[in-house]
């Protein structure tokens, strides 16, 4: 009992300790979430002018919840990879990351605890990009379950804490270009997991590739949740939930042993000195 007390005090000083950079780089904060919310509002105005642009009749306010839920999505998924791979690029750029290694605690609490603290920020980051946007769109959320809505997306969450730790072995290993690589990951996720249009649009091996991506899921169950009111037990919520519990499950202690790869590698090759 006293050492999983220890383990859970470990782990929330970890999520404070990263408040604290949060805090200290608030400026940067302004500025994403500044960036974020022009691109949601430059996507969904696409949407709202398709009808315009192709001289057709269509949903328009089904069209920009469609879009809006998948920026909400990309929005919260981008925050999330930067929560996890943004701290370990300040470390390096600080010199402080051979003493977090160096500290007595396992690694799975330092990156449970670093992940914890992105999922809590980019949940509150995309509710305020949302809260913005509503100002300028009256979304029709009448068919809403917020319930399952809620469910997804905290299922999800796992899977992309998987991933995340899997991309922050880049910053690890190339203190210069590494959050710029991570970037790639996260461009594949949004090309191929259906963030803006249905992956049946997609070529066929880029719909294999969408099958793998946990943001695939996410979405669609978001879209069921906030276009058509499925609950959570639902043959069609549960088609989603599944492959996320299978994802979330294989990706978090996948990304945490190739994490722990990473890093006997860079301390057994120097790469872990300060550079710049």
């Amino acid at each position: 009992m006293s050492s999983l007390l220890h383990q859970g005090r470990a782990t929330y000083a970890f999520f404070e300790r990263n408040w604290n950079l949060t805090k200290r780089y608030w400026a940067w904060e302004i500025v994403w979430l500044v960036y974020n919310v022009v691109n949601s509002l430059s996507i969904i105005y696409l949407g709202a002018g398709v009808s315009l642009i192709t001289n057709t009749q269509i949903n328009t306010p089904y069209l920009i919840l469609y879009v809006l839920i998948g920026t909400s999505v990309w929005s919260y998924l981008s925050v999330t990879f930067e929560g996890v791979t943004d701290l370990i690029t300040i470390e390096r750029w600080e010199g402080t990351i051979e003493h977090t290694f160096m500290a007595p605690i396992s690694r799975f609490t330092h990156l449970v605890g670093s992940c914890w603290y992105a999922v809590v920020h980019g949940m509150l980051f995309t509710f305020l990009q949302l809260l913005v946007v509503s100002v300028f769109f009256k979304l029709d959320l009448s068919h809403a379950n917020y319930l399952t809505a809620v469910f997804m997306l905290a299922i999800g969450s796992v899977s992309f804490i998987g991933f995340g730790i899997a991309a922050s072995i880049l910053p690890l290993l190339y203190t210069e270009r590494g959050s710029q690589m991570s970037y790639i990951v996260r461009a594949i996720l949004l090309l191929v997991s259906g963030v803006y249009a249905p992956i049946s649009v997609l070529p066929n091996w880029m719909q294999i590739m969408a099958y793998g991506s946990p943001a695939t899921y996410v979405l669609d169950g978001l879209r069921a949740a906030l276009l058509h009111n499925q609950v959570i037990w639902s043959p069609q919520i549960w088609g989603d939930t599944w492959p996320l519990i299978v994802t979330g499950v294989v990706s978090v202690p996948l990304g945490i042993y190739i994490f722990r790869l990473a890093e006997m590698y860079a301390k057994r090759t120097g790469k872990l000195k300060r550079n710049g």
